[in-house]
């Protein structure tokens, strides 16, 4: 408690001033960790009437009646008052404490205190109140830290998910963020936590509120996010709430303060237009990447995807993963990528496909699960998918162009991993976005089957391995110098003639050749390489040089 600004009566009692009265704990032993708002010191019959509630309370019994009837009504009032502890000092009035002042703070819980020797109590009250003051500056300072962390998580570029990261490592409890209307936004848990996933508890406490309960737990600390419009005389609406659940201790005064700074900061943030759908979509993205990092069972995944909004039914899933080379500089947290989303979220609706869409803009990816009816419409859902993340690119204006491209920006690349369930969408997930890295340098073409670039992966694994670049030296770099000498390039004509495998009048149709100025040229590339090109191990080792080239740095 004192770490968190506060002073506990344990601590009190700690103090020298108290000390130094030999104190003897009767009642309470446990709830010696109440924190201590004030302290009180007086004699007078009416002191409960006099108190707010958390004081600790110093007597020398003056003011307690001697009828044991009047003296259990004074601490239970004490106790209703919600006082921290009752402390007395033995004396003249009461050489020893009565049985039923005793047994009545035992029955009310009421931290009861005897003092064995004589002290001043204007001495132990100042040392109360300053041990108070202190305290509450180092509340205030801790405050500050978590405002200013949270300020630098924001300008930083980290977005709300920084910051409710932030507040979750402060409270080392889960952190919620709901929109008004009680929909998830996001959810953030301690770093390192070990405890369950912080959408299961979100799964509780919604079930609990849907069942009649319409508000957090008790000990939950819930903060207003204000600006939910614009309208005129709605300057105080609610935009969103902020959500902190005490999993697994109790949350204090100075987690209310530092969510309440946490809210303002907030505040200012979803302010810019689709804030709210941006940052649900990347709580969507980090829930498959997680899945995909194994961070997730496959057996806690449907009720977490529940809760996310994903029914996809009993029939497989298709794990889908679009990447961006380089990101636009537009496609930043002030909208783009909610745009793409909900373009996205359209189409696929339109179409009746099930899905669950997330963004991972600092890798640049959007990952997808669709649900199918059955295996055989995994080829068709598959375009259908790809089209859309396409379309909804293009209508976020930020697609690359093809001259883009040729400058440098490539357009983006679409995956599709293996169909199956929730332990099939995971692997498949993982394999697509790693595999989606590894296609930066293929033609472009609607989308790629993860399940046949597979060499791909492993050569763009290998790109920086001294030895890949000393293969594709020593197996195309005759043609490379050739074609850096000399036209026409014999380079394109190698690569039609190996993706034909070998078929001479398909790789003349391809390149507007006739059959002889196709032969010349294969003979001349022969001749360069040292090498024939019927021969099917220097077709292979051509066939993985030119692959591997696109790799090569």
């Amino acid at each position: 408690m004192e770490n968190q600004g506060g002073i506990t009566v344990r601590r009190a009692l700690e103090l020298p001033g108290l000390r130094g009265g030999l104190p003897e704990v009767l009642t309470g032993e446990d709830q010696l960790d109440r924190p201590v708002r004030w302290v009180h010191a007086g004699e007078a019959p009416n002191l409960p009437a006099l108190l707010k509630g958390g004081e600790l309370l110093l007597t020398t019994g003056l003011g307690i009646a001697a009828r044991p009837a009047d003296q259990r009504a004074f601490v239970r009032k004490l106790a209703e008052r919600g006082i921290a502890a009752l402390v007395v000092e033995l004396g003249p009035r009461f050489p020893q404490l009565p049985a039923a002042l005793v047994d009545t703070a035992r029955a009310a819980g009421l931290p009861l205190v005897q003092l064995h020797r004589e002290v001043p109590f204007v001495t132990v009250t100042e040392q109360l109140h300053t041990e108070l003051v202190n305290s509450h500056y180092a509340l205030l300072r801790q405050v500050e830290e978590v405002d200013r962390r949270c300020t630098r998580a924001l300008l930083d570029g980290g977005g709300v998910p920084r910051v409710l990261r932030t507040l979750a490592e402060f409270a080392a409890e889960p952190v919620f963020l709901e929109a008004a209307d009680g929909r998830l936004l996001y959810a953030a848990a301690p770093p390192g936590d070990a405890r369950p996933d912080p959408l299961h508890v979100w799964e509780g406490l919604r079930s609990g509120r849907t069942a009649g309960r319409d508000r957090p737990p008790s000990g939950a600390v819930v903060v207003d996010v204000p600006g939910g419009s614009t309208a005129p005389g709605a300057a105080g609406s609610v935009r969103a709430r902020l959500v902190l659940l005490p999993v697994a201790g109790r949350l204090l005064p100075v987690h209310r303060l530092a969510a309440e700074r946490a809210s303002g900061i907030l505040a200012i943030v979803l302010m810019q237009a689709r804030q709210e759908e941006e940052l649900a979509a990347r709580g969507r993205g980090d829930f498959l990447h997680d899945l995909a990092e194994g961070r997730i069972a496959p057996e806690d995944a449907p009720a977490q995807a529940r809760v996310l909004g994903f029914r996809p039914g009993d029939g497989p899933m298709l794990p889908v993963v679009m990447r961006l080379a380089n990101p636009p500089e537009g496609l930043t947290p002030g909208g783009g990528w909610a745009v793409l989303v909900r373009a996205v979220a359209e189409e696929l609706a339109a179409v009746g496909v099930p899905a669950l869409l997330g963004v991972r803009p600092v890798e640049g990816r959007v990952p997808v699960l669709a649900g199918l009816r059955t295996e055989a419409e995994r080829t068709a859902v598959a375009g259908r998918v790809a089209a859309a993340l396409r379309a909804g690119l293009e209508r976020t204006g930020l697609a690359a162009s093809p001259a883009e491209g040729a400058a440098g920006r490539r357009g983006p690349v679409v995956v599709v991993g293996g169909a199956g369930g929730w332990a099939a969408a995971a692997a498949g997930l993982r394999h697509a976005a790693q595999t989606a890295t590894a296609a930066q340098g293929l033609p472009d073409q609607p989308w790629y089957d993860a399940r046949r670039l597979d060499i791909d992966l492993l050569l763009w694994r290998l790109r920086d391995h001294h030895d890949l670049g000393a293969f594709v030296d020593r197996a195309l770099g005759p043609l490379l110098d050739h074609d850096r000498r000399a036209k026409p390039p014999l380079l394109p004509t190698l690569t039609a003639y190996l993706a034909h495998a070998g078929r001479k009048a398909e790789t003349a149709r391809e390149l507007h050749l006739n059959r002889q100025t196709l032969y010349n040229r294969l003979a001349r590339i022969a001749e360069l390489l040292g090498t024939d090109l019927d021969d099917p191990h220097t077709v292979l080792a051509l066939s993985l040089a030119l692959r591997a080239r696109r790799h090569v740095p």
